[in-house]
């Protein structure tokens, strides 16, 4: 493998989103910056997370995730709860605002700008992480308002990526 310059990586745009889901009446949910619609006929979405987060665990079993587009104002307690601290060990919904699809899955309204729901129709086990494709079946907009970018958390907010998150290696070039 040639050199890795880990700026070059930095410089892709990347967007801040909860990704939740719904296991046997047990929400769950975390902070994200890989989401992206791949198609449109249907609609998909594609989110990677990794396989150690209950997320993930959860996802798997359910087949079902949703996701929260973060708003730009979100306060660094609020990502904190969903992406600092473990589903094993507090209820990451308690005192959020949320209502749930049809299909059971949450969709954060609180500091979110849209949220949807997705099932999953494809997934791929990565080394460290699984990538999870699912044909959107609901969604809705809450508000217009600034999104809260990759970048923006880490120049406005001064937030870090925890280990078991893709870009982790970017903490280095701060």
């Amino acid at each position: 493998m040639g050199n890795i310059d880990m700026k070059a990586l930095f410089s892709l745009t990347y967007g801040m989103y909860i990704v939740s889901t719904d296991l046997e009446g047990k929400l769950n949910g975390q902070i994200a910056n890989t989401v992206m619609q791949i198609t449109s006929e249907p609609i998909c979405v594609a989110t990677c997370l990794n396989k150690a987060n209950l997320t993930t665990e959860m996802i798997a079993k359910s087949g079902r995730f949703s996701v929260a587009v973060l708003e730009l104002e979100v306060p660094m307690t609020f990502i904190g709860q969903f992406g600092f601290k473990s589903g094993r060990d507090i209820d990451k919904f308690a005192n959020v605002k949320y209502s749930l699809a049809e299909a059971g899955t949450p969709l954060i309204e609180e500091w979110s700008v849209a949220a949807f729901d997705a099932k999953v129709s494809k997934t791929v086990e990565m080394p460290s992480h699984m990538l999870f494709i699912g044909e959107v079946q609901e969604s809705v907009c809450f508000k217009e308002a600034p999104l809260l970018t990759y970048s923006d958390y880490h120049k406005i907010k001064k937030g870090k990526s925890p280990k078991t998150a893709p870009t982790f290696g970017f903490n280095a070039l701060k």
